[in-house]
This record gives C-alpha cells, sequence and structure tokens, in this order.
C-alpha cells in the first residue's frame, strides 16, 4: 500500500497544501497573495499574516479534494527552508501540531530539493528521468546547476554569485514600470519583440557559476541613456527590450547548463523552479536537448512555481528512506543545500 502524505509549503508568498498517494498528486491546492502586487514584491511580514489567514482552508481543502480523512495519513511533509522565515514559521508549526496531534512521522522537505524532484510526480503520461540528472534550477531566489545522483543526494556544481534569474527579470521589469511580479510580463511582451535588436554582453565567472547584476545594471543605465533622448523610448520599444533581455537571460542560462553536461558527461538534463514556467527557455532547452541527443524533462506548469506537491514527493523520498523530522527543528530561512 502507498503512502499516504500530507504536503505544505510555505516558503515565501503561496500557501499550498497537497496530498499524495506514493507518487501520485491526489490534490494540489495553491492560495496566491495578491496583496504583494501594492507594494512591487512580497513584504515579508504581510506573507506570514496571510499565510495564517490561508493554511487552515488550503488543508482543508487538499483533504477534501482527495477525498481522504486526516486519521487515514501516514506523515506530514513541509519546507522547512530556505525562505522567508515568518512564512516557514507557519507552515512549520502547523505541520508540527498535525503531526503529533495524529501520532505520524514529520517530513522537512529543502524547497530546492522539492523542485527538482516535482520531475519524479507520476501524471501518467511522461516518463520519469533517469539518474544521474543535471538540473538547471532557476527561481526568484535561487540559479543553480545541480547533479542528481540520487533522490536522496544531490550536489551543487554552480550556482548565482549575486542575484538569481528570476530576480533579474523581475527587477529588470520594474526598471521599465512593469508592475510585480514583472518576469511572465517579460515573457509575454518578448513574444511580439526581436531577442536581436539591442544586444547586452555575457558576465564572465568563474566555473559554472552565474552573475546577473551586471546584466541588471547594463540594463538600467541602457535605458537611463535612450530614454534623455526619447522620452518614450520604453513604451515604444518594450517588446523589443523585453524580447533582448529575455534572450540574454536564457543563453546565460543555457550556455552554463550546455557546459556542464558536456564536464559532467550526464546526458539526462531538466530545468525547475519558477523560471522554468518561461517559455522561450522552456524551447531553447528542448532545441539544446535535440542538437545534442540529450534527454530533457521540464515539469507541468502548475509544478514549476511553488506547490505542495513536489513537497509531497520530496517528502515521499524522505519516508522511505525513513529519514524523519524532529518536533523541536526550527525552521531555517537560510537552510544549506
Amino acid at each position: 500500500m502507498q503512502p499516504l502524505i500530507l504536503a505544505i509549503e510555505s516558503s515565501c508568498d503561496d500557501t499550498s497544501a497537497a496530498v499524495l498517494r506514493g507518487n501520485e498528486v491526489l490534490s494540489n491546492v495553491v492560495a496566491n497573495q495578491e496583496v504583494h502586487e501594492l507594494y512591487g514584491g512580497v513584504v515579508p511580514e504581510l506573507a506570514s499574516r496571510e499565510h495564517q489567514k490561508h493554511i487552515l482552508p488550503v488543508v482543508n481543502a487538499a483533504l477534501v479534494k482527495a477525498g481522504v480523512d486526516k486519521k487515514e495519513l501516514d506523515a506530514i511533509a513541509y519546507t522547512r527552508g530556505p525562505g522567508l522565515l515568518g512564512s516557514l514559521l507557519v507552515g512549520a508549526s502547523f505541520a508540527k501540531s498535525l503531526a503529533l496531534a495524529l501520532d505520524i512521522p514529520l517530513l522537512e522537505v529543502h524547497h530546492m530539493h522539492a523542485h527538482i524532484l516535482a520531475h519524479f510526480i507520476h501524471d501518467g503520461n511522461a516518463a520519469l528521468p533517469e539518474l544521474p540528472m543535471l538540473c538547471l534550477t532557476v527561481s526568484g531566489g535561487h540559479t543553480q546547476l545541480v547533479v542528481v545522483h540520487e533522490t536522496t543526494q544531490m550536489e551543487v556544481i554552480g550556482e548565482t554569485i549575486d542575484d538569481a534569474a528570476g530576480e533579474a527579470f523581475d527587477k529588470i521589469a520594474k526598471i521599465m514600470g512593469l508592475p510585480y511580479p514583472g518576469g511572465p510580463l517579460i515573457d509575454k511582451y518578448a513574444k511580439d519583440g526581436d531577442p536581436l535588436r539591442f544586444q547586452f554582453s555575457h558576465p564572465k565567472t568563474d566555473g559554472l557559476n552565474f552573475s546577473f547584476s551586471g546584466l541588471k545594471t547594463a540594463v538600467l543605465y541602457f535605458l537611463r541613456d535612450a530614454v534623455k533622448k526619447e522620452p518614450d523610448f520604453v513604451k515604444e520599444n518594450l517588446a523589443d527590450i523585453c524580447a533582448s533581455v529575455q534572450y540574454t537571460i536564457v543563453s546565460i542560462l543555457l550556455n552554463r547548463l550546455k557546459q556542464a553536461a558536456e564536464q559532467q558527461q550526464i546526458t539526462t538534463l531538466a530545468l525547475a523552479g519558477g523560471v522554468s514556467a518561461n517559455s522561450e527557455l522552456r524551447r531553447r532547452f528542448e532545441e539544446l536537448g535535440d542538437e545534442n541527443d540529450w534527454k530533457t524533462f521540464i515539469p507541468d506548469f502548475s509544478y514549476c512555481t511553488d506547490n505542495a506537491a513536489m513537497i509531497g514527493i520530496a517528502g515521499l523520498q524522505l519516508f522511505l528512506a525513513e529519514k524523519y523530522g524532529a518536533l523541536g527543528n526550527a525552521p531555517s530561512a537560510r537552510w544549506t543545500f
């Protein structure tokens, strides 16, 4: 009998709960927090308050949708970190209380492990990746190249030394006057633009690491100078600017991924994290695989951004390995990989 696991995700501004039977998702409920749009970014204190409002109805909705009574659960998985501490505390406190009341194991999940392991959710259609696997994990807070040796054994071989790719998308969008979150809007407008209209240089970094702060500054100065000459420059050239910025960021990411795959001699490649929803990144990632005869895996859109189903599949690996958490373990905003 496959274990029934309730999973809870509250690392940032999305409150999510899911129920999994083995690696099959029975429900995956996500409550977004629109309040942050007013401030152009996530406000930690507001995020934690919203989690307190949402967590009980979200968990209840996940159980009802799955047709599962809480007494049937075999374990509870939750995001221990990394993330916003106030947000993590809400999810951790709820998970610990419920696990204690039901007298079932607690599973402490690393948020970035979960993004990667979302590829091992069984949806009845796609084949699961073979290991070892090289994963490019790209989100608002992280940009990493990770070798997945086993589902519970991963190694970071490259990461950003400053801004994450998702952060660069959002900050550049803000420079252009686009509302938060700006990353999806850049993707939207880029569809009608010329990606080669404006040229931006690639950063020079050691090894397999990334850097995006220089690109953000370059775009800032470029637009500042252009607007001095033409006040409506951004408005009149928005599609081309978005396409050029997106093309540059995606090129930086995939150039490093290709370099890593060749160095590691790994032919199974994957994308993970919120930015893996970007249409240009997905398209060119698949092209890279076709050109090199590599197997490529991209998560379903519902598993790209923060969600509890990915926490549940990561928790399943811990449950099967009997790596249980402890009630005394505190959430960690900077939990190392």
